[in-house]
């Protein structure tokens, strides 16, 4: 499973930032299940910045989410994140995908 994290960044803020996604890279670097880590700036737009992490399975992402320190050093920094989806997986094991609130085939 993967999960992409965009933030935009304004240039005032990105001592602070830099801060506060080097300590959240550090803390889930320590949890179970996470496969890779990678912390980027975008090289076109230097206001775009990504966390993408590639985890075992959606589980040891959600359990690595829990617990006081992810709580209080990684969620703070990922409600900063643009808002839109994060998480992909595989396309032979998402399976049919729908639009978010349409009803599936046959309801």
């Amino acid at each position: 499973m993967i999960v992409l994290s965009r933030f935009r960044v304004p240039p005032e803020a990105e001592d602070r930032f830099r801060d506060q996604a080097e300590a959240a890279i550090a803390v889930l670097r320590r949890r179970d299940g996470l496969l890779s880590l990678d912390f980027g700036r975008n090289l076109d737009e230097p206001e775009l910045w990504t966390i993408t992490t590639r985890w075992a399975d959606v589980g040891s992402y959600r359990r690595a989410l829990s617990g006081i320190e992810s709580k209080s050093v990684v969620v703070p920094l990922l409600s900063l994140a643009v808002d839109e989806p994060s998480a992909y997986e595989s396309p032979e094991l998402v399976g049919e995908n729908w639009a978010r609130g349409a009803p599936a085939p046959g309801w």
